[in-house]
């Protein structure tokens, strides 16, 4: 028993600090994008036409919709003027599909804590129930990662079960196939009232590289309310950590 004890104060603390301390990222991490549309030339739709699934717009300005994006960077390379580039800001998650489209100049809207009501049911303790809707296993991975001791997702109160009857909210990866499409929407009937949705990754909110295949459903969106957007393929440990500390008020 002696020598237990004495190992573990040898290996010391294993458990990040974050929130408390910022947590550094991989020096190719690429997060929220920086746009300069204003270096950009009349008629010029280089990055638009470079980017595999439509998340480029420029009719109306340079825009990037979060939730179609794969972060490839393919905009960022094919653009000659450096009007598009990504930053090291982890911070994606949004309440609202409509947020996840960002433009220069505009305010930025990440996710928003839920109402108090909401927050006296949750904000200590939320479960999730885990739906694998055809996903390819990176989004998967990445949110069971946050179970490993090193992030230790259970010291915020925050769950995967295994089972409906003991969720509080339904966790969905993937772009929804038809094959999963019947074993969602039950999973998600079976979840207890008043419960939450959380679309994880670029697949499970827009279809992801799948986007337009007539065998997937292009994410949850249409099937189920969404409480949570958490973008990226697949998204970041700390992206979907983040988001659902703002859902739960944590962060400051």
């Amino acid at each position: 028993m002696i020598k237990a004890v004495l190992a573990r104060i040898k290996q010391g603390h294993r458990t990040m600090a974050y929130p408390k301390k910022p947590l550094p990222l991989p020096e190719r991490f690429r997060g929220y994008p920086e746009l300069k549309g204003s270096l950009c030339p009349a008629d010029c739709r280089l990055c638009a036409d470079a980017c595999p699934v439509g998340a480029i717009g420029c009719d109306k300005g340079l825009s990037v919709d979060l939730g179609k994006c794969l972060f490839c960077a393919e905009c960022s390379a094919a653009c000659p003027h450096g009007a598009i580039s990504y930053s090291g800001d982890h911070s994606l998650a949004a309440n609202r599909r409509e947020d996840l489209v960002i433009r220069e100049g505009e305010e930025r809207r990440l996710a928003r804590a839920l109402d108090k009501k909401m927050l006296s049911i949750f904000g200590r303790s939320l479960k999730f129930r885990s739906v694998v809707a055809g996903g390819c296993g990176a989004c998967e991975a990445d949110s069971n990662v946050l179970s490993t001791i090193g992030w230790d997702l259970g010291r915020f109160g925050l769950q995967f079960v295994a089972s409906p009857r003991h969720a509080d909210a339904l966790w969905v990866t993937g772009p929804v196939t038809e094959n999963m499409r019947e074993a969602l929407l039950l999973t998600y009937q079976a979840i207890p009232a008043p419960k939450l949705v959380i679309a994880c990754g670029a697949c499970a909110i827009n279809g992801g590289p799948f986007i337009g295949s007539s065998e997937v459903h292009d994410g949850v969106d249409g099937l189920i309310p969404v409480d949570l957007y958490i973008p990226g393929c697949p998204p970041h440990p700390l992206t979907i950590l983040d988001g659902l500390l703002r859902l739960l008020d944590r962060l400051e």
